[in-house]
């Protein structure tokens, strides 16, 4: 069972300030989530396969197919503002 200086430790750690009621009910949730993980450690998993998903799933991506983008010209025609041959956009990093 997790200790209430076990919460006050971590919230220390993490640099967070808790109430007296937030260490208690944090106290008594991590304690409720531990009982669970240890009820999950006595089930027998010996034969059950390892998956990476519990349905069976397959790629459901389309096939790559290259072919032609949309004209440069075409594109550029609705840009706010362009210079040459691309779209002008806002600096937002300065350099040093």
């Amino acid at each position: 069972m997790i200790q209430r200086s076990d919460v006050e430790h971590v919230a220390k750690l993490a640099r967070l300030k808790l109430s007296d009621d937030e260490i208690e009910t944090f106290t008594q949730q991590l304690g409720d989530i531990l009982d669970y993980v240890h009820k999950l450690e006595k089930i027998d998993t010996e034969n059950v396969q390892p998956t990476a998903h519990v349905l069976p799933l397959c790629n459901v991506f389309r096939e790559d197919k290259v072919k032609d983008s949309l004209d440069r010209e075409i594109a550029l025609s609705n840009a706010p503002e362009k210079e040459g041959a691309y779209f002008k956009t806002p600096k937002i990093l300065e350099s040093e």
